[in-house]
C-alpha cells in the first residue's frame, strides 16, 4: 500500500501517541437487518497498532479528507464495506487537543459487501450491540464504548 500523507505517529497533548498525522477516523457500522442490531469489528493484526484487540476498521486522516471521508474509506481498505451502501447518521469525537479520533456511526440495511479486505485484518465479525463490550476491545474504543454504544440506541430509536 502507498504511503499516505496522513501516515505517521503524533503525540497529543496528553502525553500518549497516535497514529494518523491529521487524526484518524473509523467506521462503527451497524447492520439492522439481523436478529439484533450489531456492530462490524476488526480483530487488528497482531503487527499493526493495536494489534491483537477488536477494534472499527479505521486509521490515519490524510490532510485533504473530512472526517467521513476519511471512515469510509478506511473501511472499504480493510473490510471491503461498499459506502454506497450505508448511510452515515453521528459523528463522535474524541479530541485529545493537537488530535482527534472520529467514530463514524453508520447504518447498513445489509453486509454493506464486508470481507477481511487487506493485511491489516486478522477477521471480521457481526457482534450483538449488548455483546460487544465482552470483547477484547482496542484500548481507544474501550475507553468509550459505553456512551458510543448510547448514541448508537438513540439513532437506532429516532
Amino acid at each position: 500500500m502507498a504511503r499516505r500523507d496522513g501516515d505517521g505517529f503524533v503525540r497529543c497533548t496528553c502525553g500518549h501517541s497516535h497514529w494518523g498525522l491529521h487524526g484518524a477516523a473509523g467506521l462503527l457500522l451497524v447492520r439492522t437487518d439481523l436478529e439484533q442490531p450489531s456492530v462490524l469489528l476488526q480483530l487488528r493484526a497482531g503487527w499493526t497498532h493495536g494489534g491483537g484487540t477488536w477494534a472499527l476498521p479505521g486509521g490515519a486522516r490524510d490532510s485533504h479528507e473530512d472526517v467521513i471521508t476519511a471512515a469510509l474509506r478506511e473501511a472499504a481498505e480493510e473490510v471491503g464495506v461498499d459506502y454506497s451502501r450505508v448511510e452515515v447518521r453521528k459523528i463522535f469525537s474524541d479530541d485529545h487537543g493537537n488530535w482527534r479520533y472520529d467514530t463514524v456511526i453508520a447504518f447498513a440495511q445489509d453486509d454493506a459487501g464486508i470481507f477481511a479486505a487487506n493485511h491489516e485484518t486478522s477477521e471480521i465479525e457481526w457482534v450483538a450491540l449488548p455483546d460487544v463490550g465482552d470483547y477484547d476491545l482496542h484500548p481507544g474504543l474501550a475507553a468509550h464504548w459505553t456512551t458510543i454504544a448510547e448514541l448508537v440506541r438513540r439513532e437506532l430509536s429516532a
